[in-house]
């Protein structure tokens, strides 16, 4: 007899365990379905800088680390005119690779003779803007080097009696102190060192460098 109840038991508890089970499929199967939200993560913005000098410039902008933003930059020592054709170039071959830039700068300096060894003339500068204008090409020039721009996170200086060739030597006295060399004879490279000192905060005004060589420029 108590072997009879102790089947039945079983008997039923299975039962019910399968109507139970049978019951949790018929919900889910009748549920609304539910899509998981979706964020809308903003593409990241592709941005070309073609630089004049093969040094300096790029290895000062690959130094900024931006979340959302792609910066390629690279340097061959073309001059003007060649370096915004040489930009166009570049922009071409990307889109073509299904890759195409948000934006596209040059960047050059204005060299203050009406014609040097480097082929730097008025008229090829002032045509080297009309292209990059009609382009749709930033053109971010230097008067008379990038070194000045440089030059201006320390000092609010007007462009005086400084010749480009003493630019190396004017920023070097402002970044002693600091325990680092720019070798504008040398590599001419911006070191890490030397960027950090670049965005650091000016004692004196407790502002960032950075933003101080932006309103003085």
């Amino acid at each position: 007899m108590k072997m009879q109840d102790k089947r039945k038991k079983e008997i039923e508890a299975r039962a019910a365990h399968i109507a139970k089970r049978k019951a949790a499929k018929e919900r889910h199967r009748t549920a609304p379905v539910i899509e998981r939200a979706k964020l809308d993560k903003p593409g990241r913005q592709r941005i070309l800088i073609y630089c004049e000098g093969a040094n300096t410039e790029p290895s000062y902008f690959r130094k900024f680390e931006l979340t959302n933003i792609e910066v390629k930059c690279y340097g061959e020592g073309r001059n003007t005119l060649s370096l915004v054709e040489r930009a166009i170039e570049l922009r071409e071959q990307a889109k073509m690779k299904n890759k195409p830039y948000d934006q596209v700068w040059c960047v050059f300096d204005r060299d203050p003779a009406m014609t040097n060894k480097s082929g730097h003339t008025a008229e090829n500068y002032n045509e080297a803007i009309r292209l990059a204008e009609k382009e749709n090409i930033g053109a971010a020039y230097s008067n008379q080097a990038f070194e000045y721009w440089l030059i201006l996170h320390f000092l609010d200086h007007q462009g005086g009696p400084l010749p480009r060739t003493g630019y190396s030597s004017q920023l070097n006295t402002y970044l002693k102190p600091y325990g680092c060399t720019y070798e504008g004879n040398d590599s001419k490279t911006v070191t890490n060192e030397i960027f950090d000192t670049l965005e650091a905060i000016d004692a004196k005004t407790g502002k960032r460098r950075r933003i101080l060589a932006e309103q003085r420029a």
